[in-house]
């Protein structure tokens, strides 16, 4: 039987770069090498590369997404992309792979694209009902209204880079005067910032992903962060707590399940989506999703794979098989 060639996409080009790199290392060495033949494929600014454990650098020809590997050229069946940001998060490869008819275990590029950029996902997702924070929309050299946005979402309220991940660029404003040095922090990542009122609650997060057709939820996580909110230190540095199952009711997780679904649903998601969650009155309050969610040792996916009963070797054989069907 002739094996599926999987490649694995990893890297990318914005500052999760490195998470994405410890993301696709895992999956390489969790897929069965029985069932697939992997090629780890390095996506990064200064070119893309097949990158074997040897070291070596092998061009990939952007034609047709092909490198060669011993004389023979490879042209994968399937992409497991685990691009963490740009291109691989916000629909790029996903277009680019799509035009190929090379299947890709993410959402498809237009859901990644919504997805991606929270301004957008949220106007969606509050036409369906979804219950979010009360938020205020600036770009790039607008004038910043302090006043009439403290009106609107209050103090503390979050200051976000509308297309960025891993909490980079994220700060928690507690005063008035702390709005613009957030804001510059937030312009560094993106051209677009959105402002969020600061809920308050128990935090959770929900892997989300489709087997044979059914929409399936992981077991819930929560979280509790050592810092203000869950940044960059408490989700890959250690400081925060992440336990699963979450310590709430199970009439409060089954309503987070239903949200969930419903939202993978709303947004025609593929693939394992991440969403985040605050139970404010109990009611769950969307925060934001993720397409490409880390799968590194520190990552939630991971732990509620495992929680759930099932190894990260049949859990990433799904998601390839799904891709596979999806074509």
């Amino acid at each position: 039987m002739n094996k599926k060639r999987v490649a694995v996409a990893m890297g990318g080009y914005s500052s999760e770069r490195d998470i994405s790199l410890k993301s696709g290392s895992i999956v390489c060495e969790f897929l069965d090498g029985a069932v697939y033949d992997i090629y780890p494929v390095h996506i990064l600014s200064s070119g893309w590369f097949y990158s074997p454990d040897s070291g070596e650098r092998v061009p990939v020809d952007k034609a047709d997404f092909s490198f060669e590997v011993n004389g023979l050229k490879i042209i994968p069946d399937v992409i497991f992309n685990t691009i963490h940001g740009t291109p691989g998060e916000d629909g790029i490869l996903a277009a680019y792979w799509h035009m190929l008819g090379i299947p890709q275990t993410s959402a498809n590029y237009y859901q990644a694209a919504l997805s991606f950029n929270k301004r957008d996902c949220l106007s969606v997702l509050k036409n369906f009902g979804i219950h979010v924070a009360n938020s205020y929309y600036l770009n790039q050299g607008s004038e910043v209204p302090v006043e009439e946005i403290i009106k609107r979402v209050g103090l503390p309220c979050f200051v976000k880079p509308n297309r960025a991940g891993s909490s980079f660029g994220i700060s928690k404003v507690k005063e008035m005067e702390d709005l613009l040095p957030a804001l510059e922090k937030a312009f560094l990542e993106d051209k677009e910032v959105l402002i969020e009122s600061a809920l308050q609650g128990v935090e959770v997060s929900v892997g989300t992903y489709r087997k044979n057709g059914e929409i399936v939820v992981l077991p819930i996580t929560e979280i509790v962060s050592e810092n203000e909110f869950f940044d960059y230190e408490a989700k890959y540095e250690g400081k925060s707590d992440e336990i699963t199952p979450a310590r709430i009711s199970e009439e409060i997780a089954e309503a987070v399940r239903k949200e969930a679904i419903r939202i993978y649903q709303v947004l025609n998601m593929n693939g394992v989506t991440r969403s985040e969650y605050i139970l404010q009155d109990d009611i769950p309050h969307f925060i934001e999703t993720n397409t490409t969610p880390g799968l590194s040792k520190e990552s939630i996916i991971p732990k509620q794979v495992r929680a759930a009963g099932m190894t990260l070797t049949d859990f990433f054989g799904y998601l390839v098989e799904s891709a596979s069907e999806e074509k």
